[in-house]
């Protein structure tokens, strides 16, 4: 079978098929306190067509750019539908884009208008954006900013009728700009048509490769930034394939009461959030406790029970992990409690995973194997991870020399240093470009370092950095357990930590001192992505200066 010559249905097409086939089964779920509002798929529909109408009434045409600048709810999917419907092709923004990168992406994206919703902090952000950008807002989220300009989504709604036409656009046509985070300078417009969705969806259910087909009932909880390629196809794209039903947190308050109001079938979460669900677990239970009742044949049934219903995972039979590597001792925790964490390596540009460890015997310390069709191979030389899927991208937007960059004779370059063994699993050893250099000359791979310091659970998350000094050292930021412990018990717990990890390493590679912030790494101070993992150039940027002070200290644990 050639993937790409294949003609499976668009996404749009999909929704169309439970629009008129289920049309009263229940499709978004917004909570609000502990009320859920629900709309079925008719409802969804006819929101979504009054809003095309709207949009077409306004001047939009059929290939215009849309942005959406929200954090997931239902609203985010009731917009994507009607750029979907009306032929348009959607922008989505991180909700914590400032003024300024705001505005980039709207110049970059050349959008010609914009939807304004659910966001934490609004401030000025309303200069960022062109008199020449249609605006629409979302209606007001409580607890959330106030969002200043724009015309009224609910107003526009009741002044419209639906659209009674079911567009259905080319395979071939642009169905998406995926703006990366730019971290690492301007951002780069990821090019996705509406084969790629497509296509990902009709080989899942032809191999069965993650178990979406195998569901009864698709029942999703959606928090991770819905822009973000992970939550986008992981999560909204199987809901609306499928006809399932997709849920939203109300607030980072509220999470763990919607997970479990929601119980989802399908969930798919970063490593930082897998890592609450342990330490939440382990702080009630000890894990040494836990591993002997667990062993108890009746009992650790009920525990089982317990604690996956607690969790919210008490139906889970998809869990994906994604967007960092997940560690090794998290993937044997859930194991435990009967859950395989399904690691999703990938990019934005592949449209998602390249590999999954879908196998049960997948090694802990591997990513997986290539998706079906896919292929991936290692550069010799730099020990790059190449990729190669029916899945890639066009290109990125307006800049053809970034993309002759990452794309070279049909292979994207991932940027990442790995392994590939007879089997076919890749290992991610780190990005090619975090590797540093301390003053003696040795290059030093943090990743590997860091996952080891990971397993205390004291720690939330570590930086081990160490650019142009004689040794690495280890920056972290304390766990909800660690930031109550007793400070000489973290100190001790540090010092073992370090002590063996040391032991396991080479002289270039021992961490000589471990630095404790107390201030909380955050996406809003910029230390920390939108998916939580943690920005090394700004830890550099930031700290670069006390890097030989921090290492010349007499202590071995420093305070900040």
């Amino acid at each position: 079978m050639n993937p790409s010559t294949s003609t499976p249905p668009t996404l749009i097409e999909r929704f169309y098929h439970w629009e008129s086939t289920t049309p009263n089964a229940i499709f978004l779920r917004q909570p609000k306190g502990a009320h859920w509002k629900t709309l079925s798929y008719a409802e969804a529909g006819q929101e979504a067509r009054k809003m095309v109408t709207a949009l077409r009434e306004k001047g939009l045409k059929p290939g215009d750019h849309i942005g959406i600048y929200s954090k997931n709810c239902y609203h985010w999917i009731l917009a994507d539908l009607a750029i979907l419907m009306g032929g348009y092709v959607s922008v989505p923004l991180y909700a914590s884009l400032p003024k300024d990168q705001l505005a980039e992406v709207i110049e970059l994206g050349d959008l010609q208008a914009i939807f304004l919703g659910k966001l934490d902090n609004w401030g000025d952000r309303g200069t960022a954006i062109p008199e020449s950008v249609l605006a629409i807002r979302f209606p007001h989220y409580a607890g959330n900013a106030e969002v200043t300009v724009g015309e009224e989504w609910d107003e526009l709604i009741a002044a419209s009728r639906p659209s009674t036409d079911n567009f259905v656009p080319d395979l071939d046509d642009l169905w998406t700009i995926k703006f990366t985070s730019g971290t690492t300078g301007t951002p780069k417009g990821v090019m996705h048509v509406h084969r790629s969705p497509a296509m990902i969806m009709e080989n899942e259910l032809k191999t069965d490769w993650i178990g979406v087909g195998q569901l009864k009932q698709v029942r999703t909880f959606s928090y991770l930034p819905l822009n973000h390629v992970g939550e986008r196809i992981g999560v909204e794209l199987p809901t609306i394939w499928m006809g399932g039903m997709m849920s939203f947190a109300e607030s980072l308050d509220a999470f763990a009461q919607n997970l479990q109001d929601t119980q989802p079938t399908l969930l798919f979460a970063v490593p930082r959030i897998w890592t609450k669900f342990y330490l939440g677990v382990t702080a009630k239970i000890p894990q040494k406790r836990l591993n002997t009742l667990l062993k108890i044949p009746v009992l650790s049934g009920i525990i089982k029970k317990k604690l996956r219903t607690a969790m919210g995972m008490r139906d889970l039979q998809v869990a994906a992990t994604g967007a960092a590597i997940t560690p090794a001792f998290i993937k044997d925790f859930f194991k435990q409690l009967d859950i395989h964490l399904v690691e999703a390596y990938g990019m934005t540009e592949v449209c998602g995973s390249m590999t999954n460890g879908t196998d049960l015997k997948t090694p802990n310390d591997s990513v997986g194997q290539a998706v079906p069709f896919g292929e991936v191979r290692i550069k010799e030389g730099s020990g790059e991870i190449l990729m190669k899927s029916p899945y890639m991208m066009t290109g990125y937007y307006k800049n053809p020399e970034k993309t002759a960059e990452v794309l070279v004779d049909g292979w994207m370059h991932s940027g990442d240093r790995g392994t590939l063994d007879d089997n076919g699993f890749v290992r991610v050893i780190g990005r090619v470009k975090d590797a540093f250099k301390t003053s003696k000359g040795s290059y030093v791979t943090p990743n590997p370092l860091e996952e080891v310091i990971m397993k205390n659970e004291f720690v939330e998350q570590v930086c081990v950095a160490g650019l142009g000094i004689p040794q690495p050292i280890a920056i972290i930021n304390l766990s909800e357990i660690g930031a109550t412990a007793d400070k000489a018990q973290v100190e001790q717990s540090m010092l073992s930590t370090i002590e063996g990890l040391n032991n396991t390493r080479a002289k270039f590679e021992r961490i000589s001192t471990v630095v404790i912030q107390q201030t909380h790494w955050s996406i809003d101070n910029e230390l920390l992505t939108p998916t939580l993992k943690v920005k090394r150039g700004k830890m550099d940027d930031r700290f670069g200066q006390d890097y030989l002070g921090w290492h010349e200290a007499s202590d071995t644990v420093i305070w900040m």
